[in-house]
């Protein structure tokens, strides 16, 4: 009896056969080839619910495997990778695109479906969308005020465009009342996302180019984005009554980025304005619409539930949150739910450019609106939920797989090799930051400028968090925790929020112009730097007699060839230019029988090197000093 295996035991076999053991566990394993797909963000659990496990097993095999982490935390793409390389499992994050594509599924919403199924019949024509792009004060803002004939620029700080706007104008062409809508996207070169997401919202962009300064870096940067989005460009060139104007030569230089003007037999219209002295610019308005009219097929179907984009949204005191976005295709009414990236509600009211309410917006039509529980990102995209509840889940959703994501990217993993690493170049020094400002698109583009700032892999930047509205007190929490400092880009705090960073010891940084905020950040993240050393010569002197002494060991008799030789300097000797003694130090020196602190060029003196007496007559004695480089 003694040697046969009781039932249990029998069944523990076979069921360790099924499914072979790691760590002491069972875990059912796949064949190598079995695909799980996991979101972004997604936890230990969401991976056991694939695979019909036990979440505590896989918990288990991930220690083994030399990660610590909870059922529920979230995991980044390579942790997942060792883990199904290790049970038999090839795993594909999905995408962001693919993953709020399922979500939308869910709830019966299919966008590509939509725009597949609309036939011509169901399709009628819409307004031009236009970015202004260009070089910084090359008069961007001066001809948008000459096109819808309204100040923009008194407001702005530094004469510099901030935020995105967009109006829409009427301009009578062939005869025909026809709309344009223009998309304002800042001029800075710092705002490039900014720019970007202006240039892919668009059908046509206008690059203003100044006549008498020529193609800019920031003009090159503006029509490389244009061209990547596919985008037809239209070149106003302004301030042709100014003197030295020479539109002729911007006409030549653009020939080298592809742009040939029309009379250079090629199929870019310029057009020679004056947006100081509104010249010009119904010339512009007709290059426009008839650009539209030759390469785009501008159409959409109005008689559909809302589809857009959010260009700005911003907080307000007294309104709450107001998103400045733009239908695309369908029509938005007052009383619609809707949906913009994580943030969600119903449409209490609608306003056009010049204030007036609305009770629909068309396609092409930009309009304020209110009524959204947060303020949503610019260049998120807005749909129209068939209810409340629907719209108020897909936002939920859409936050809580974010979170998710951010959780997961926030989560380092360190191996053995990474901690050795580490410890031989010094600990990593992080910088983090908690950015704040007015409208989303500001803030969007000074993380991304912030986050471009590289001086070098000793010294990270994180920035922790970042949002709308003015600076309150979980801000000050968060940075707090985090040993951050907070950045308030046209925004302040209350006053108790100024006390409570006060007490406990937080820095909070202002800022109108993101230049200045990004030169700030970039001395810091140089501050924090170790500081590097360079070796610089003081002195050499060449050994002309040897004396022996039974107490102080070898004391050479040298002159001073060059430089100052001093007291107490590191000092190696070379002979025939090639060093014999390294990390010594001038012990002792001596002018005939007095000690002394310095000698210079062209004197004799004694050098005592202590313990080091290996020298022979011309070696060179060779002093130095390590001084901190200063960082460029």
């Amino acid at each position: 009896m003694r040697g046969r295996k009781s039932k249990r035991a029998k069944r523990q076999e076979f069921e360790q056969m099924q499914a072979p053991s790691l760590g002491g566990v069972t875990v059912p394993r796949g064949d190598g080839s079995t695909v799980v797909r996991l979101r972004r963000g997604a936890s230990l659990s969401d991976f056991a619910d694939k695979i019909d496990a036990n979440p505590a097993s896989l918990v288990t095999v991930l220690f083994h495997l030399g990660e610590m982490a909870t059922a529920t935390q979230s995991l980044d793409e390579d942790t997942f990778g060792t883990l199904g390389a290790e049970l038999g499992y090839i795993i594909e994050m999905v995408s962001a695109e693919d993953e709020d594509r399922e979500l939308l599924g869910a709830f019966d919403i299919d966008l590509e479906g939509e725009l597949e199924a609309e036939g011509d019949d169901v399709l009628e024509p819409r307004p031009p969308v236009v970015t202004v792009m260009g070089h910084v004060d090359h008069g961007k803002t001066k001809l948008l005020d000459a096109v819808r004939s309204s100040d923009v620029v008194a407001g702005e700080a530094g004469g510099i465009t901030q935020h995105i706007g967009a109006y829409q104008v009427h301009h009578e062409h062939e005869g025909v009342d026809r709309a344009i809508t223009f998309i304002d996207t800042p001029g800075h070169e710092a705002f490039t996302a900014m720019r970007a997401r202006g240039a892919q919202v668009t059908d046509i962009a206008i690059l203003v180019v100044a006549a008498d300064d020529g193609v800019m870096p920031q003009t090159v940067e503006a029509l490389n984005h244009a061209q990547a989005a596919g985008v037809p460009i239209v070149v106003a060139v302004n301030k042709v009554d100014k003197e030295g104007a020479n539109p002729a030569k911007i006409r030549q230089q653009l020939t080298e980025y592809n742009l040939v003007a029309e009379e250079y037999g090629g199929d870019t219209m310029f057009v020679d304005v004056s947006a100081k002295n509104r010249v010009g610019i119904e010339d512009l308005l007709d290059a426009v619409l008839l650009t539209a009219d030759a390469a785009l097929d501008l159409r959409a179907n109005p008689d559909k539930d809302a589809r857009g984009v959010a260009i700005e949204a911003n907080l307000d005191k007294g309104r709450g949150s107001v998103a400045t976005v733009l239908v695309q295709s369908g029509t938005l009414a007052v009383g619609d739910s809707i949906v913009a990236g994580t943030a969600h509600g119903r449409v209490r009211a609608m306003f056009d450019e010049h204030g007036e309410n609305l009770d629909v917006a068309l396609p092409s039509r930009p309009v304020q609106v209110l009524g959204l529980t947060s303020v949503p990102r610019a260049g998120d995209t807005f749909i129209v939920a068939p209810d409340d509840r629907t719209a108020r889940q897909i936002a939920e959703k859409r936050e809580a797989a974010e979170r998710a994501a951010t959780l997961a990217k926030r989560r380092k993993r360190i191996s053995l090799e990474d901690f050795t690493q580490a410890l031989e170049q010094g600990k990593v020094e992080t910088l983090n930051l908690v950015l704040k400002g007015d409208v989303s698109g500001a803030v969007e583009a000074l993380e991304d400028a912030l986050l471009k700032i590289d001086v070098g892999d000793e010294v990270e930047l994180r920035i922790i968090h970042r949002g709308v509205g003015a600076i309150t007190q979980n801000d000050v929490n968060l940075a707090t925790v985090d040993n951050a400092i907070i950045i308030g880009f046209n925004v302040k705090p209350a006053d108790r929020v100024r006390d409570l960073a006060d007490r406990e010891g937080v820095d909070i940084r202002y800022y109108t112009v993101i230049y200045q905020a990004i030169d700030d950040v970039e001395a810091a993240l140089k501050g924090m730097l170790k500081p590097e050393y360079e070796e610089v010569q003081l002195g050499t002197a060449e050994i002309r007699e040897i004396f022996r002494s039974s107490k102080a060991g070898n004391i050479a008799g040298t002159i001073v060839r060059s430089g100052v030789i001093t007291r107490n300097s590191k000092a190696r000797v070379l002979r025939n230019g090639v060093v014999v003694g390294d990390n010594l130090q001038i012990d002792s020196l001596k002018r005939f029988k007095d000690d002394a602190t310095e000698v210079r060029e062209g004197y004799e003196c004694g050098i005592g090197l202590g313990s080091f007496n290996d020298i022979q007559l011309e070696d060179v004695i060779e002093t130095f000093e390590m001084r901190e480089k200063p960082r460029s």
